[in-house]
């Protein structure tokens, strides 16, 4: 009823006055004082298992998540290079496709037209006067007319009253900045286009996992809008500055996307398998092995050539976790065999023996803990 009480001989507890009951009741085999033991039958009862703890190669899993992004190195915006009015757009709505040299809009500039006149009146007498000629082809090459559109204007003879905006890249339409009638001035923005062909996926990664990422990591990734999918790609750029507010950085994957499938701002769960060479020669055990007391971390460890499972709690140092494992830094040897299944059950059954435990490790048993020692007894 009082497991804390522990004398050297028989006698009563001086709490409630029951007989106190030999603290090792198991005949054969010596057994520590702070350990519990396990029947064969209270083991299956209690789902209690144990495996044999061995140097594993180890692999940190970082999960992440993120979205997909356009390519900022595909985005172009179609600027008008002359001033002048809107006469017609052949864009009329947001997320059309276009393709490079397709024509955009039509623009009536007057100044154009005016430039256009200066170069019939030059081409009469650009034998006599070949500088004022080529000084009236140089203004229109400065509106971006190319070499083939002025000649069919001074073959023609005639004044072009509109003039085309091409398409100057293949991609998405994202914005349109114009509609028809607008007067539009001299580099003013008509379109944003997107080039969707290549994609970037933006993880965000938290500065505890910044240490375990690196350029050129192997990274698969699933979408939210498409399950059952799966993509893989590799790491190319990781953002040097941490948010300051959302305390991550950008992690970027470049994907191709000749299909199509992936739109901007849909949402990605992504997984890095990083493997933490500065651990190679460190034991691997299970999660499910490990208790968490505050500060410390505990296992139950079965004691060696007994035929009866007996288990002793033992502090350990963790490294990083693996996923469903960590890494040992210290306080296990390869070889030793530990719970992995039922740590809780095994835990408890300390707790009501008054055996060192989780919750109920006090400084004497600290101290038999650190020295090694057992004390043989009676217990209530």
């Amino acid at each position: 009823m009082h497991p804390q009480v522990r004398l050297d001989h028989p006698g009563k507890c001086p709490i409630c006055g029951m007989e106190l009951i030999p603290l090792n009741q198991f005949k054969g085999d010596k057994i520590d004082s702070d350990a519990v033991v396990f029947s064969k039958e209270a083991m299956e009862l209690a789902n209690v298992a144990t495996s044999i703890v061995s140097h594993q190669k180890p692999v940190k899993e970082v999960r992440l998540y993120g979205k997909v992004q356009a390519d900022e190195r595909l985005l172009q915006n179609q600027a008008a290079h002359i001033s002048g009015r809107i006469e017609k757009l052949f864009i009329n709505f947001t997320g059309e496709p276009v393709h490079q040299g397709q024509t955009l809009a039509l623009i009536y500039s007057p100044e154009l037209v005016t430039a256009q006149q200066e170069l019939l009146e030059t081409a009469k007498s650009k034998v006599s006067q070949p500088e004022i000629y080529e000084a009236a082809k140089e203004k229109l090459r400065q509106w971006m007319l190319t070499d083939a559109q002025i000649a069919k204007i001074e073959s023609s003879g005639h004044v072009k009253n509109n003039f085309e905006v091409v398409s100057n890249t293949s991609g998405i339409v994202t914005a349109k900045r114009v509609s028809t009638g607008d007067h539009i001035s001299e580099g003013e923005v008509l379109f944003e286009v997107a080039n969707l062909s290549n994609v970037w996926v933006l993880f965000d990664a938290y500065e505890s996992d910044l240490t375990f990422l690196h350029v050129g990591n192997a990274i698969s990734f699933t979408l939210l809008a498409l399950p059952g999918s799966k993509f893989s790609g590799n790491i190319k750029f990781i953002d040097p500055v941490i948010d300051p507010v959302n305390r991550v950085a950008k992690v970027r994957v470049e994907i191709n996307n000749a299909g199509g499938k992936l739109k901007p701002e849909m949402y990605a769960t992504g997984e890095v398998k990083a493997n933490l060479d500065e651990f190679r020669d460190k034991l691997v055990i299970p999660r499910s092995a490990v208790l968490w007391t505050g500060k410390r971390s505990i296992v139950y460890v079965k004691q060696p050539k007994i035929k009866d499972a007996v288990f002793k709690m033992r502090e350990i140092e963790l490294g990083p976790m693996l996923g469903n494992s960590y890494v040992v830094e210290n306080g296990l040897k390869e070889g030793e065999e530990i719970v992995t299944d039922g740590t809780f059950s095994v835990d408890a059954a300390a707790q009501l023996a008054g055996k060192p435990s989780m919750m109920n490790r006090n400084e004497i048993n600290e101290a038999k803990i650190k020295k090694g020692n057992s004390m043989p007894g009676m217990k209530m």
